[in-house]
């Protein structure tokens, strides 16, 4: 059904039969007083939703009936599957959100939009990512239903027409809802002391005319935050997210997108942050929102300028193992695009990988290095010892690229806190006379 007539959240809820199946983006994509009117219903029996980093605790997921399948965990699956609700995470990075809400068959896809312009598109507004093309799937199928949620809170954003419109027209929607759901913010907190430090040492491997990509976290944002402050470059923009940190570097004068590749224009899959940013990107074609197998594809990004990635990670062993989206063997977050960006800098004569970390964390009242000899039993790698080029604490830099087994693991122990070092030193010692540490197989 073609709806050119904005209905209410509830009637469009009601359209949802009792046992279905749900697509939605990550995070901004997410259309607020649909999900809300979706949790007023109490007769679910077999609801199946996809989606990731979820921005608020939803009562929908707190029901009965009701499974969340997760790509990437957040503060609200977190709490709901402590809580002992049907919350289930689905490795996969980016990319393969497309192909995991495919394999899905959802039979409602719905997606968070501005509204309508003065010739009846929508913009997709502050996410392209991986489910453009269930989007448009879902409109052409008359078996499908495809909801969208315009409100005026949700920027007007643009992407690369014709092959990347990022909007869609009236006539396309099946299900049109206007709201005054306001898009979830990020807040926008000073970075500490370790974070400063940190974004001191990576500053150093971002040359004049590079091209930055960070993810979400303190770190990166406080790297951006320093160039915008003291930076003497013209960068440009070719990220995952789009963040607060970044436009505060437009505003400074210090992009100029001469990357090489979609000169002109940052590049990102979704933008989230403060409303300033929101408020920033409504009209402003200085950014352009791309589907997410654009943006993260290896290929692509390799072909930037001086490409320099700023991710974060949990913990780094001494063979250069990654551990960024659990945290003894439970799930924290997600996988991301953190590889993509790997494997596309690893094949860039002159782009540089940071993996930043503060060098300790506390628990249970103990400091507990980050830098550790080996992982855990039980720990899950996020990026394999191979992919990495350099990781940052807040006590300098390990550059671990072609460097033999032995001396990544010293360069790793000399940028651990000073009280871990000894230790790590001994066992960065025994790696590099036998390969591996005692014990282990192979020893």
């Amino acid at each position: 059904m073609t709806r050119r007539s904005p209905v209410t959240a509830d009637e469009a809820a009601r359209l949802l039969a009792p046992v279905d199946r749900l697509a939605m983006p990550l995070g901004p994509g997410q259309p607020p007083a649909f999900l809300a009117a979706l949790g007023r219903r109490t007769d679910w029996q077999a609801l199946t939703v996809f989606s990731a980093l979820l921005t608020e605790l939803y009562p929908l997921f707190a029901q009965k009936g009701v499974e969340l399948r997760s790509g990437f965990f957040g503060p609200a699956e977190r709490a709901l599957r402590a809580a002992g609700h049907s919350v289930a995470f689905v490795p996969g990075d980016f990319r393969r959100f497309a192909k995991i809400a495919r394999q899905l068959e959802p039979r409602v896809v719905a997606t968070a939009a501005a509204p309508p312009d003065a010739s009846g598109r929508v913009s997709l507004s502050l996410h392209a990512g991986a489910l453009v093309e269930e989007i448009r799937a879902a409109s052409r199928d008359p078996e499908r239903l495809l909801v969208v949620e315009t409100s005026p809170h949700f920027p007007r954003t643009f992407g690369l027409p014709p092959e990347h419109p990022h909007s869609l027209a009236l006539d396309e929607i099946d299900v049109w809802i206007a709201s005054d759901a306001a898009p979830a913010e990020l807040p926008d907190t000073a970075p500490g002391p370790e974070e400063v430090a940190i974004a001191r040492h990576v500053a150093s491997f971002v040359a004049r005319d590079a091209t930055l990509q960070v993810g979400i976290g303190g770190i990166p944002n406080a790297v951006v935050e320093l160039l915008a402050k003291t930076g003497e470059g013209a960068y440009g923009v070719h990220s995952e997210m789009f963040t607060t940190g970044l436009m505060r570097l437009h505003e400074a004068g210090r992009v100029r997108n001469a990357k090489g590749l979609f000169d002109g224009h940052s590049i990102a899959t979704f933008a989230m942050g403060s409303r300033a940013l929101y408020d920033w990107l409504d009209g402003n074609g200085s950014v352009r929102f791309l589907p997410v197998d654009v943006v993260n594809d290896p290929a692509l990004i390799a072909r930037n300028a001086q490409m320099v990635s700023i991710n974060g990670a949990l913990a780094v062993d001494l063979f250069g193992q990654v551990v960024a989206d659990t945290i003894d063997g439970r799930q924290f977050s997600g996988i991301g695009g953190h590889e993509d960006f790997l494997a596309g800098i690893g094949a860039s004569p002159e782009g540089r990988s940071l993996v930043c970390l503060p060098a300790t964390f506390l628990a249970g009242g103990q400091r507990r290095s980050r830098i550790v000899p080996a992982l855990a039993p039980g720990a899950v790698v996020t990026s394999p010892r191979h992919q990495l080029d350099v990781v940052v604490t807040e006590f300098g830099a390990a550059e671990l690229a072609g460097r033999t087994v032995g001396e990544r693991a010293r360069a790793l122990a000399e940028i651990a806190h000073p009280d871990e070092r000894e230790g790590l030193r001994a066992a960065a010692r025994e790696i590099d006379r036998l390969g591996v540490l005692p014990g282990r197989a192979g020893a």
